[in-house]
């Protein structure tokens, strides 16, 4: 017997996290992790409680200096964070 209607399974995997609610906290968690590797050590060394609430990141900087390097890099970091995600998951990046 003949199956003429296969799927790539990458493409299958991404209906069922799209049809659970999954796809959304899947994008989110590869953002906070790839937040270290985005910025590097040296600056990451600096950050903590990473977390994204309602498309915004939200990021605890210690350092006057580094929080100042940020805000300027704050639409390339973006643009990077998406790239790395896949998707549109995140529109800014509040530093406090």
């Amino acid at each position: 017997m003949k199956r003429t209607d296969s799927q790539n399974l990458g493409n299958v995997i991404m209906e069922y996290l799209r049809a659970t609610g999954l796809e959304t906290p899947l994008q989110e968690y590869r953002v906070i992790s790839a937040w270290p590797e985005v910025i590097g050590s040296a600056l990451a060394a600096y950050t903590q409680d990473v977390k994204i609430f309602n498309r915004t990141l939200f990021v605890k900087v210690s350092s006057a200096a580094v929080r100042n390097e940020l805000m300027m890099r704050r639409t390339e970091l973006v643009a990077r964070l998406n790239s790395i995600s896949g998707a549109q998951t995140i529109t800014q990046i509040v530093l406090r």
